[in-house]
Formats: C-alpha cells, sequence, structure tokens
C-alpha cells in the first residue's frame, strides 16, 4: 500500500506559508523526533531555501524517543549549514524557554524593538506544534487534538516588543517518495486514518520493532518474539490482548490488535522507540538507488 494525505486546506496554508516566509527571520520546523526526517516537509525546506532563511529544527515528544537515536540526529542537523537542532517536549515551560535564545543565534542581527525577532513556526500535522504555541505563549492560543490537521489557519502573535511568533497549520506533501515514510507518519498518527489500513501500518511497525527493540515488545506484550515475523508479531498481540473476532469460530481480530499494537507506540507505553535514526535513514535512501538504476547489458559475446 502506497500512502498519500494532502487535504484541500493544505494548498491554501502553502502559498500563504510562501508568501509569510517573506517577513520573517527564522523558520522553527517542529519535528517529531521519533521520524524527523520521515517528517520533514520537504516544501517548507524549500520555501526557506527560496528565501535563504535559517531554521531552527525543534526535535519534540523526545520523551518518546530513543536517547541515542536523538542524539544522532541533533549531530547530524547540527552540521548542516544555517541550521540548529535541540530536543525538547513541548509540554515542558522550560524546555521551550530555550527556543528564543536559540533561533536569537540564527539571527543576531534582529534584536530589539524597532527590529524584533519574527519566527514562523511550521510542521507536518500532530507533531505538536499547537501545545509548543500554548506552552510559549502561556495560555491556549491553539486548538489540540488527537487527530492530525486540526488547526487550518496561519495566526500571528507578537510574544513581546522584540518577539513576534506566526504559527501555521500542519501541512503534508503532494507526494511521500518513500513508501517507509508514508508508514512511519501514519504509525505516528501524522496521516488522516481514512488514507491508511491499521493493520498494514501496524504490520510495518511491528517490523521495525522485531529489528531494534524485541525486549520491549517481550516486556509490554509476554511472549517471546524470537523466530516471528512481522504478522506474527501482530497475531501474539491478539492472542494475549484476547482479540478474537466475534462469529468468526474464534479468529484472531488483527485489526483491533493493530490499534493495540499502534496506540501503546503513540503514546509511549511501549517503551522509547524511534522508528528511523540517521543510519536507517541512509541505507534505505542508498537501497533506493540501487534499486532505480538500470541492470548493466552484458558485454558482447559473454556466456548466457
Amino acid at each position: 500500500m502506497t500512502i498519500q494525505w494532502f487535504p484541500g486546506h493544505m494548498t491554501t496554508a502553502r502559498k500563504k506559508a510562501a508568501e509569510t516566509m517573506a517577513q520573517i527571520d527564522v523558520v522553527v520546523e517542529v519535528l517529531d523526533a521519533r521520524l524527523p526526517e520521515a517528517g520533514s516537509n520537504p516544501m517548507i525546506h524549500e520555501l526557506r531555501a527560496h528565501r535563504q532563511r535559517p531554521c531552527l529544527k525543534v526535535l519534540n515528544k523526545v520523551d518518546l524517543a530513543d536517547p541515542e537515536a536523538t542524539r544522532a540526529w541533533l549531530d547530524y542537523y547540527n552540521k548542516q549549514p544555517g541550521v540548529m537542532a535541540v530536543a525538547i517536549s513541548a509540554k515542558k515551560a522550560g524546555d521551550v524557554a530555550k527556543l528564543a535564545g536559540l533561533a536569537q543565534k540564527l539571527a543576531p542581527h534582529r534584536d530589539d524593538t524597532f527590529k524584533p525577532l519574527r519566527l514562523m513556526i511550521m510542521g507536518i500535522p500532530n507533531v505538536g506544534k499547537s501545545t509548543l504555541m500554548n506552552t510559549w505563549v502561556k495560555r491556549r492560543v491553539a486548538a489540540v487534538g488527537d487527530e492530525p490537521a486540526v488547526t487550518k489557519s496561519q495566526q500571528r502573535i507578537n510574544l513581546s516588543p522584540r518577539l513576534i511568533l506566526v504559527d501555521t497549520p500542519g501541512m503534508t506533501w503532494p507526494k511521500i517518495e518513500h513508501d517507509a515514510d508514508g508508514f512511519m507518519l501514519a504509525a505516528s498518527h501524522a496521516i488522516g486514518r481514512n488514507a491508511v489500513i491499521d493493520e498494514e501500518v501496524a504490520t510495518f511497525l511491528a517490523g521495525i520493532l522485531l529489528e531494534r527493540y524485541p525486549a520491549l515488545l517481550k516486556a509490554r506484550y509476554g511472549f517471546d518474539p524470537g523466530g516471528l515475523d512481522a504478522t506474527g508479531v501482530l497475531e501474539a498481540v491478539a492472542r494475549k490482548r484476547g482479540c478474537i473476532s466475534k462469529g468468526r469460530g474464534g479468529e484472531l481480530d488483527l485489526e483491533k490488535a493493530a490499534m493495540i499494537l499502534l496506540t501503546d507506540y503513540r503514546s509511549g507505553t511501549l517503551g522509547r522507540i524511534s522508528l528511523e535514526t540517521p543510519a536507517t535513514r541512509q541505507a534505505m535512501l542508498a537501497a533506493k538507488q540501487t534499486q532505480a538504476q538500470p541492470a548493466r547489458a552484458a558485454p558482447a559475446g559473454a556466456d548466457d
């Protein structure tokens, strides 16, 4: 299954973001620390590159992510020109309080009441932008919800005479290039459920858990994942949680098991899990490039 999700209001949001980009100093891109590259909207990169705007990458939900993977991502981003990265939990006021000072370092010329620092908050749906805004402003200025794409319009907030925030709607992009990215986004609930099949998404997630976090599966559900494949993990969760389809002769309800696995991952109940690292990202892209290369023709006269 190829996952794509680009609701109509996001086209309008992109056009408005392009207009606003000319009037701001720093892009604050909010990312899910568990899948920062899969969840980085290429349209945001294109817009800020066109206007030559620096970027503060905020790896949110750090309390849900694998600490080792997060350290690797911070090192990866902080080596990029015009980019600074920090890992936070948007629910913690102390974490959010750091952001203005970090952004200021990216635009040192905007540092007084005549030239206030103007920040544009961007990111895909459901990465915690609204929570970040509410914590930063210290009052409810953005709607927060469990479903992606709750915010649908921009708002400007004069936080102080020296700091202006522009909040933007969460935006995906028209075509997700890599299937794995679509599954990671769906697993982390950045894509509406009407665009995905939960059982397929959970099977993808189970494959990552088997490879990198088998001990967390055993600790949470009480079965040994050794020797299982991704579908076998989902079946084992169904057995352990009593997911039995009614009226089907006792068949396992894999759809219900899928939601249990996805919910446990999304909430952090399963443990601190990252779906990608710089190393796995590089390996995935290299494999894609190899697959895309045409096969070399055999030299003339070679044996069949």
